[in-house]
């Protein structure tokens, strides 16, 4: 028999990621109302989740990231990719790239457009505001004085600021901010930092309350399941070292533990497909077919091109007496290449002229490596991803068993339609035309990946995306927020689960459909508006 946590809580959060610190810090306002706060990961009191370049320390260190693999990709000619998730207080917003970004206004008016009232832009743009402290202050476009930090980045590269001038020969302008509803254009990205330090979503939002003497923090703990009683979510059942305990809500339980993990605890729960979860032995409590599926994920092809005559982070890396000279430059100024994000400069632009609206995003490093977690190269390379922001093809989510500690399946089902495979195709070109200009002449660009012996025909480029294509770390849609008519709805457009009372999700799994950029911002709005929803239903 598990153990009771003593007392009743008001509202139960499993997961302390970017969106359950943030609901953490709304609902705990009330010091009326209990909360309990339930992480898989421990503190972030590692030197590498507070230095900005520690991503490429923390991303494959089993410390920090859950490790998760993809099945084998037909897409990607039958790889299998790495598929890092935060597993630490702050979530993935502690190992993560950093950037800013809120996708497009098209993106939410959409959600709108679905039928899911209180998601268009305009709905969702003061709760983006109320969350920020942003460098350019209180705007028409940015809040002040909110949670989430955001700052100019503080280090320039001369190779970077020549992808741009090649940008611009190529027609698409330069703007000074990618989050004001409009991202096409070229810009250095904004940042979640705080004068050089990465700024996590439990940096901003968790650390500052937890001395609430009705918040409390369990940490290290796996969340098996939800105890259901007269159908209502009535608690939940997890693990604690050697220990199985039992905490229990008479308000509601929120789950905030992501595209992969709240799909976990609720197929651990018999909540999900029933042909999914019948073969593993687990009684099916509500057949519900959209959990698991409608994954959505962004696909970056990952060119890399040797460069000369101008500097980059792998030889500066590989210099003992420059390495040094980066550390002190960090320990005196809090500057240099140990406050970098994995990408620098953005460039949102069109794959063909007849896209609406940018449908592809470059991220642009003065550096390259094989894979995150691996070495530098040791010549000097810039890397040019470029991502297809509105991918058609779904994948999925679900667990092989059962057990509490097994990883589950994850098939993203990456370049799965002929569109997806266009686009790609598409971007390995606009790729090698943006390279070709004028203003990268003199740095005398060699393309290295995909490599000068791959033609540019469709299907030698399709072929090579999958060769090169890999994740962006941008999971969304297991648990999509949808109308009581739509089939693979989870929950409703207040994040109510539907056909079981007391629960709500309010994580990156929600989203429809996802949003044209980096998806962690998005989900911190989420959060906020979902704390906000709770809190009016309450009264």
């Amino acid at each position: 028999m598990p153990r009771r946590l003593e007392g009743d809580f008001d509202y139960i959060i499993v997961g302390a990621g970017t969106a359950g610190c943030i609901m953490a810090n709304r609902l705990s306002a009330d010091p009326g109302k209990r909360v309990l706060l339930l992480e898989a990961g421990g503190k972030d009191n590692w030197i590498w989740f507070h230095i900005p370049v520690g991503y490429l320390f923390a991303i494959g260190n089993p410390r920090s990231d859950w490790m998760f693999k993809t099945e084998a990709e037909p897409g990607l000619n039958g790889r299998a990719l790495s598929y890092p998730r935060g597993k630490v207080i702050g979530g993935s917003s502690a190992i993560n790239a950093m950037i800013s970004m809120r996708g497009q206004a098209a993106d939410y008016d959409h959600w709108r457009q679905l039928g899911l009232t209180g998601w268009s832009y305009s709905d969702v743009l003061p709760v983006f505001k109320r969350l920020e402290d942003h460098f350019l202050g209180e705007s028409e476009h940015h809040g002040a004085g909110g949670g989430w930090r955001i700052e100019a980045p503080r280090l320039s590269w001369e190779v970077l600021d020549a992808v741009g001038d090649a940008a611009e020969e190529m027609g698409i302008k330069r703007i000074p901010d990618f989050n004001t509803g409009d991202n096409e254009g070229t810009s250095y990205f904004h940042v979640n930092q705080k004068r050089g330090r990465r700024w996590s979503s439990a940096r901003g939002f968790l650390k500052p309350v937890l001395n609430r003497p009705n918040l409390r923090l369990e940490t290290n703990v796996l969340v098996d399941r939800l105890v259901i009683e007269s159908g209502r979510a009535a608690g939940v059942q997890f693990r604690q070292g050697d220990e199985v305990i039992e905490a229990r809500a008479r308000g509601e339980v929120i789950l905030c533990a992501g595209s992969i993990g709240s799909t976990q605890v609720l197929h651990r729960s018999g909540i999900g497909p029933s042909e999914w979860l019948s073969p593993l032995g687990i009684d099916i409590v509500l057949d519900v077919q959209g959990i698991g599926r409608n994954l959505q994920d962004h696909l970056q092809q990952r060119a890399i091109y040797k460069v000369s005559g101008v500097r980059t982070l792998n030889e500066t890396y590989y210099n003992l007496f420059r390495r040094g000279l980066m550390g002190l430059d960090y320990a005196f100024r809090r500057r240099g290449p140990l406050t970098m994000a994995p990408s620098q400069l953005g460039i949102f632009t069109r794959s063909d002229a007849m896209r609406s609206r940018a449908n592809i995003q470059f991220h642009v490093q003065p550096l390259s490596l094989d894979k995150f977690g691996d070495p530098l190269h040791r010549f000097p390379a810039i890397t040019v991803s470029a991502c297809n922001l509105q991918p058609t093809s779904r994948g999925t989510v679900r667990i092989r068993s059962a057990a509490l500690d097994e990883k589950p399946s994850i098939a993203p089902n990456y370049l799965a339609t002929d569109d997806d495979r266009q686009v790609a195709a598409d971007a390995i070109r606009t790729t090698r035309r943006l390279m070709r200009q004028k203003a990268l002449e003199k740095y005398h660009p060699e393309e290295f990946l995909p490599g000068p012996a791959v033609g540019d025909d469709d299907a030698a480029l399709a072929k090579a995306a999958g060769d090169i294509g890999t994740t962006i770390f941008h999971p969304v849609g297991t648990a999509k927020m949808g109308t009581a008519n739509d089939p693979l709805a989870v929950v409703d457009e207040r994040l109510r689960f539907y056909g079981l009372h007391g629960l709500r999700i309010a994580d990156a799994s929600v989203m429809p459909t996802i949003t044209s950029g980096n998806t962690n911002t998005p989900t911190a709005m989420i959060a906020e508006k979902g704390a906000a929803m709770i809190l009016q239903d309450a009264r």
